[in-house]
C-alpha cells in the first residue's frame, strides 16, 4: 500500500501525517530570459540542447507565452541552486544564443523564487490545459511549438510549456515508485487562462489543438496530476507498466473502489459502467479530454 500512495493519486487511502526533512536552500540565480518571436524556433531548440547539460541543480522551464505588451514572445525561466560563481558561468549561453528581450535572472532568496510567477495563476480565472510528456525538442516539434505560440489567445495566464525532469528524480528505478516515468523528458502542454467567460471557447480550443499538433512528438505517457475527464487509457498511460500493480493493489485493498474521487484505477469487480459513473462526481477543474 505504501508503495502505491508514492504516485497513486489517492486510489488506496488518505495520508493523514508524514515526517520530513528540512535542509537549507538558497540563496539561488533564478527569473527568467525573454526573446523575441523572431527566434522562437531557435530558442526552444537551444532549450533542448542546454538542458541536457544542465547540472542537477538547474532546472529549467521554456514557455511561448504573451509579453508585457501583449504579444507573443518565448521566456526560458530557470533556478539554480549550488554555488553562485558557477551559475553565473552556465547563464552565459542563453545570454549568447541571441539578446533576450528582458533579462530577469538575479541572486534571489528561495521564497521570492517560488512565488515569482504568481501572477500567473490569479484566484478566480479560468484555466484549461492539457500535457504529454516530450523526451526531445527536434526541429519538427520546434516549428509546431513556434506556430502554436502564434495562435495563442493573448489572454493573461495563456503559455504553452516545457518543463525539464531531470536528475535524481530521473534516476530513481520505474518501479521503486507508483510513478513509472523516470526519464529525463518534459512536461510539455498548453495552458490556457482566461478572465472573461466569452473567451472560454477560443481558448479551450487553442490548448485541444495545440495539444494535438504535439502529439506525433510526445510519448504515450501522461503525468497523473495534468489529467482530467479523459479516460482508462490515458489513466494506463500515466502509471505504465506499473498499472498492473496499481490494480492488483486496488482489488486487494479498496475493492468497492471507495477512494474513487481521482484519477480512479477501479476494481475489476465494480466494472466499466460503474467506474464511469463514479468518476463523472468528481470534480477535477477544466481538465478533460
Amino acid at each position: 500500500m505504501f508503495w502505491g500512495l508514492r504516485g497513486g493519486s489517492g486510489n488506496f487511502g488518505i495520508i493523514t501525517s508524514f515526517e520530513f526533512q528540512l535542509h537549507p536552500v538558497g540563496p539561488v540565480l533564478g527569473g527568467a530570459f525573454f526573446y523575441s518571436m523572431s527566434v522562437a524556433k531557435q530558442a526552444f531548440r537551444f532549450l533542448d540542447e542546454f538542458s541536457r547539460k544542465c547540472p542537477d541543480e538547474l532546472s529549467t522551464f521554456i514557455a511561448g507565452a504573451p509579453a508585457p505588451d501583449g504579444t507573443p514572445c518565448v521566456g526560458i525561466a530557470l533556478c539554480y541552486c549550488g554555488n553562485l560563481e558557477t551559475g553565473e558561468e552556465l547563464m552565459k549561453p542563453l545570454r549568447k544564443f541571441a539578446m533576450p528581450i528582458a533579462d530577469m535572472v538575479a541572486v534571489r532568496s528561495y521564497v521570492e523564487m517560488q512565488s515569482l510567477f504568481d501572477e500567473a495563476f490569479t484566484p478566480g480565472r479560468f484555466y484549461y490545459w492539457k500535457s504529454s510528456l516530450l523526451r526531445e525538442i527536434n526541429e519538427g516539434a520546434e516549428e509546431v511549438l513556434a506556430e502554436c505560440t502564434r495562435k495563442m489567445p493573448m489572454t493573461p495566464g495563456s503559455f504553452f510549456y516545457l518543463q525539464q525532469l531531470h536528475g535524481a528524480a530521473s534516476r530513481v528505478k520505474p518501479t521503486d515508485t507508483a510513478f513509472p516515468h523516470r526519464y529525463d523528458h518534459y512536461n510539455c502542454g498548453a495552458m490556457a487562462g482566461w478572465d472573461d467567460e466569452a473567451h472560454t471557447e477560443s481558448n479551450i480550443r487553442w490548448s485541444r489543438d495545440s495539444w494535438t499538433a504535439m502529439q506525433p512528438f510526445c510519448e504515450h505517457d501522461a503525468y497523473v496530476n495534468d489529467l482530467g475527464e479523459e479516460g482508462e487509457q490515458r489513466v494506463r498511460e500515466a502509471y505504465g507498466q506499473n498499472y498492473e500493480r496499481l490494480l492488483a493493489l486496488k482489488q486487494k485493498y479498496d475493492p468497492t473502489n471507495f477512494f474513487r474521487l481521482n484519477q480512479n484505477i477501479w476494481p475489476a469487480g465494480v466494472g466499466g459502467q460503474a467506474a464511469v459513473a463514479a468518476n463523472s462526481r468528481r470534480s477535477t477543474g477544466a481538465r478533460e479530454a
